[in-house]
């Protein structure tokens, strides 16, 4: 990447946007989306501007620029519309140190802005390098479908209940508490209007120790990841990756797929003897299921199509543990798609 994505605390904190016309106006209305103090540095503003200052959302600066003007500043927008401006505008911000953006010039720019789907406190910032500006608009159209409109009052909520998860359900069914109110029957309910009820379930659940559909055993999946290319992943096969708390990667799977996992997963490696391995044993079924029985999601990742027949006797351990099994098709294809299987 030549851009690191990062998201930056704003509250209190100096933000300029030089410039008095529509480019100014773009810039500052993301801005007032955040807690940032606002200074509109130009000697005119238009009517829209004019009235943030008037309705005390903004200061104006209509002063001659100096480099002392962006003294201490978080962020500068220029944007006024001339390039020589533009570049006189860059020059006394970099001067005095600041982060700058300018508008439609990218060489001048330290920083870019995405495009953004906002659902606060839930955002999503989208960007190309500045490669493919009209992808970035249709990769937000498409994450815009997916975020309903009140996800992030919902989001909200899960902030209010962090402390009474924290008293009341176990430290190894948290993970599973949050993902059913994510996925599950409280956010369909809230999606719905039915806020009420959803809370209810939540309020229930918490002080019951956990999900309704929170197993007291773990959970193991076996994923054959194919030909090892990434994008060719299954739906399913991604969400385990993502859900896991261990993954035992057999030999021969191509790291790659390993970007589509939870990053804070614990990771064990199996070279093709087993006993040469960083891990020695993880290959043992006995080792998978005692990963599963403390309540941990795990992962067995190996190459190629995954062979049913080879993890027969683990299904077996498993069925008889009460915990959770599957076999999950990493890529589709006519030949993998009849291996998908769930134990109890």
């Amino acid at each position: 990447m030549k851009t690191f994505p990062m998201f930056l605390k704003m509250a209190g904190r100096k933000v300029i946007v030089a410039g008095g016309g529509e480019q100014a106006a773009q810039k500052a209305r993301l801005i007032l989306k955040t807690e940032a103090e606002l200074v509109l540095l130009a000697p005119e503003l238009d009517e829209e501007l004019s009235d943030l200052v008037s309705k005390g959302l903004a200061r104006h600066d209509p002063t001659p620029p100096t480099a002392g003007s962006f003294s201490g500043v978080a962020l500068v927008f220029v944007a006024t519309g001339c390039v020589a401006v533009d570049a006189c505008m860059h020059a006394l911000a970099k001067a005095a140190g600041a982060v700058v953006n300018v508008v439609d010039q990218p060489a001048l720019c330290d920083a870019v802005t995405p495009s953004i789907v906002d659902r606060d406190p839930v955002v999503v910032a989208i960007g190309t390098e500045g490669n493919a500006p009209v992808l970035a608009r249709l990769l937000k159209t498409d994450i815009e479908r997916m975020m309903e409109p009140g996800l992030g009052e919902f989001a909200r909520l899960a902030g209010r209940l962090r402390d009474s998860v924290a008293r009341h359900v176990p430290h190894d069914r948290r993970r599973h508490f949050w993902r059913w109110m994510f996925a599950g029957a409280p956010r369909g309910l809230f999606s719905r209007g039915a806020d009420r009820k959803a809370a209810a379930l939540l309020k229930t659940a918490i002080h019951s120790g956990g999900a309704p559909d929170t197993r007291d055993r773990g959970a193991i999946s076996v994923i054959g990841a194919g030909p090892g290319e990434a994008d060719l992943m299954t739906l399913r096969a991604v969400h385990r990756l993502q859900e896991a708390d261990v993954i035992v990667v057999g030999d021969g799977v191509d790291r790659d797929v390993l970007e589509l996992a939870r990053r804070d997963a614990e990771r064990m490696y199996l070279a093709a003897d087993d006993r040469a391995a960083p891990h020695p044993g993880t290959g043992d079924h006995r080792h998978l299921l005692a990963l599963a029985r403390q309540g941990k999601s795990v992962v067995r990742l190996v190459s190629g199509v995954c062979d049913g027949a080879s993890f027969m006797a683990l299904e077996t351990a498993a069925d008889a543990a009460r915990v959770a099994f599957e076999i999950v098709p990493g890529v589709v294809s006519h030949g993998t798609t009849g291996l998908a299987r769930t134990g109890s």
